[in-house]
């Protein structure tokens, strides 16, 4: 229990706490929100009043729901026994999971750290060293990745970005990440139709390799289903066409799944519903449902082996390290959170509701705001627009004004969020993997009269 009345907490917010993507100035008229419990779907806030969180904890993370005794008992019961050491060594539930993860993803070493960002990160510096000690006359350096993905709030990770507004006033940005157009068939930057448009989005990327120069192109990123940005799922044959540009060119694919992964497209992970195998994966947020920090770096045998030499160089071992990255009690509740994920059915669960929350939103297509709805598994997104004809992506403060019509009736949904200029007009849909139809029902409610206000 809190040592503070409401007003007193409130208060101590506006003085001391700086929270995420907002804009202070606000609280000046209006109190914060603050969330004190949650159980299942439903969050409550410090007076009381109870929200069906469709978007898992705001950034669509707590894949298992709030208040899973599960959860709290195997964390509870490793923090007793040893809650930490550096990674250094190895601890029991790090040397499980990292097993667990391998088999799931066919990759063969995992290495732990504490956000989305910080996998990335990893990646960055692995593929970097990696092209530089295998191939010493080159330097394969460069990083490509798809504009409207995120990668990370990170200096190198915002670089990797492919949302405007997120980077400025940051720079100057790291050198060696090169941009490529994104593939929203709904915005196409090729003014094409699919399927007649060759899949253009993705072949134009061998032309960016061979204009940049083979022999300094390292890696590929993508985020398997683009989901901050829009949520977008590529068309089918987008990763077989960007998957044989990259064995052509000798570069590695990254796929981000920070957000896809465990469960959350109805699928363990996003690739799997395009047939392609990355050399290397990034994680969090569902790993352990964001009941404990943590996030991971997964990479092929062929990758680590590069990292393991006998020879003279003392500075051929991948020289980094995460502080907290890979806790036994956070990776307790990676082990736990995905164990609960299987004997549930939550990936099938997810496919299943999944179907559903799209069916009941395609029946806003007629409404003439609604530009498109996109998705897959608990992954959905609404794009709303001043007209259909135009595509003109709806006014920014009319696009609050239905997200807080929604909140009034007790559901959290997200959006963009400052992320491109003049198109932040996506409402994004993710809740926890055990949702029911009738919660759906009630997404859904909220939303049809969220865009009834609009009339």
């Amino acid at each position: 229990m809190s040592n503070y009345n409401s007003e007193e907490i409130i208060d101590l917010d506006r003085k001391h706490l700086w929270h995420h993507m907002t804009q202070h100035k606000a609280f000046e008229s209006n109190a914060p929100m603050v969330i004190t419990e949650g159980k299942g779907l439903i969050v409550k806030d410090l007076n009381g009043r109870e929200f069906l969180d469709a978007c898992s904890g705001g950034v669509w993370c707590v894949n298992v729901g709030y208040g899973d005794e599960r959860m709290i008992n195997a964390i509870n019961d490793q923090m007793k026994k040893m809650p930490y050491y550096a990674g250094v060594a190895g601890n029991i539930p790090a040397i499980e999971f990292a097993g667990k993860i391998s088999s799931l993803t066919g990759l063969d070493k995992v290495y732990f750290s504490n956000s989305g960002s910080e996998a990335n990160e990893k990646a960055y510096k692995m593929i970097r060293q990696y092209n530089r000690q295998k191939y010493p006359d080159i330097d394969k350096y460069k990083i490509l990745y798809r504009k409207r993905d995120y990668h990370g709030t990170t200096i190198a990770a915002l670089s990797s970005t492919g949302q405007e507004q997120r980077k400025e006033k940051y720079g100057p940005f790291v050198e060696g990440f090169v941009e490529f157009p994104h593939a929203c068939c709904y915005r196409c930057d090729f003014n094409k139709t699919y399927p007649g448009c060759d899949i253009d989005c993705a072949r134009v990327v061998e032309k960016i390799v061979l204009e940049e120069g083979p022999d300094t192109v390292g890696a590929v990123i993508v985020e398997p289903i683009t989901a901050g940005g829009g949520v977008i799922p590529p068309v089918k044959e987008y990763y077989e066409i960007l998957q044989e540009i990259c064995k052509k060119y000798d570069l590695k694919l990254i796929m981000d799944e920070v957000v896809c992964g465990f469960g959350r497209t109805g699928k363990m992970f996003g690739y799997e519903h395009y047939g392609v195998k990355p050399d290397i994966v990034t994680m969090a947020k569902g790993m352990a449902s964001s009941y404990m920090p943590l996030s991971g770096t997964v990479v092929s045998e062929e990758i680590f082996n590069v990292f393991k030499q006998d020879g003279d160089d003392p500075l051929s071992y991948f020289r980094d390290i995460s502080t907290y990255g890979g806790s036994a009690a956070a990776c307790r509740a990676g082990l736990e959170s995905t164990k609960i994920v299987e004997e549930d059915k939550l990936v099938e669960n997810a496919a299943q509701m999944g179907s559903y929350l799209l069916e009941k939103l395609n029946e806003f297509r007629d409404h003439p705001n609604v530009g498109d709805v996109r998705g897959k598994g608990l992954l959905a997104g609404i794009e709303l627009v001043e007209d259909k004809a135009s595509k003109t992506p709806m006014d920014e403060k009319k696009f609050l004004g239905v997200i807080g019509n929604i909140g009034k009736q007790g559901v959290l949904v997200g959006r963009t969020n400052r992320s491109f200029k003049n198109m932040n007009n996506v409402m994004n849909l993710a809740p926890a993997l055990i949702v029911t139809k009738e919660e759906i029902d009630k997404i859904v409610t909220s939303i049809k009269n969220g865009l009834d206000s609009l009339k």
